[in-house]
């Protein structure tokens, strides 16, 4: 007795590609399941996965070979036509130049001095505090800078939560603060040393690092790491 072939929106959920991925990640996924999220949807006879498998069969299973097929190669394939082999083509010829590509600098912030030059132009202007964290992995390159909060002139609310929260989903390993006192003032307050120890504390219990904790002005800056209160 024949049996029908499913269509992917008839598959269990964890088998379709798109589902596969969000639930999985892009290395659960085969060449064949990859592809078929490009181009789609298959024809008739077989799935998009299916259309993609053979596909590959006829370059050797070899993504180098089939980046090498031109469009009008791939119309050749049955239930290929010329939006599917565009999307085929591009995506090879982004994995190319991807290859060709030098990975991005991440700035090396190690230092006091290097956070505040980093930070320096974003706040220098600023007329109400604002409190930034700056996710680090373990060579103190920055991962990412998030702003945590913004406040009044005078104080800034902070939730030690959100800071970690943040540097977990980045996976950083390392965290820096710091905020600006637009009045110019250097002098921490209370509150300042109360969220930095309450972030130490935090942090050693995370395994995180906390660097420091900068107060940032027009002009200077307050490192509570190189004051010997960290």
């Amino acid at each position: 007795m024949a049996i029908d072939k499913l269509n992917i929106n008839q598959w269990a959920e964890e088998d379709r590609p798109r589902e596969k991925l969000m639930a999985q990640g892009p290395d659960a996924l085969t060449n064949a399941e990859l592809l078929a999220i490009l181009i789609g949807s298959g024809n008739t006879k077989e799935s998009a996965v299916a259309l993609m498998q053979r596909i590959l069969n006829g370059c050797g299973n070899n993504l180098n070979a089939l980046g090498k097929m031109t469009i009008r190669e791939l119309c050749e394939f049955n239930g290929i036509g010329p939006a599917k082999a565009i999307s085929i083509v591009a995506a090879c010829e982004l994995g190319k130049r991807r290859q060709q590509a030098e990975a991005p600098q991440r700035p090396r912030l190690d230092s006091a001095t290097a956070i505040y030059h980093f930070m320096h132009p974003k706040m220098q202007d600023l007329p109400t505090e604002e409190f930034w964290a700056l996710l680090l992995n373990q060579n103190f390159q920055l991962i990412k800078p998030v702003r945590i909060s913004r406040g009044g002139i005078s104080e800034v609310t902070v939730d030690v939560r959100i800071i970690l929260k943040e540097a977990l989903l980045a996976n950083a390993t390392v965290i820096a603060v710091c905020h600006n006192h637009p009045s110019g003032s250097l002098k921490p307050s209370k509150p300042d040393d109360q969220i930095t120890q309450r972030l130490k504390n935090s942090c050693d219990i995370m395994r995180l690092h906390l660097l420091d904790h900068i107060i940032i002005t027009d002009g200077a800056y307050f490192s509570y790491h190189e004051k010997g209160r960290l």
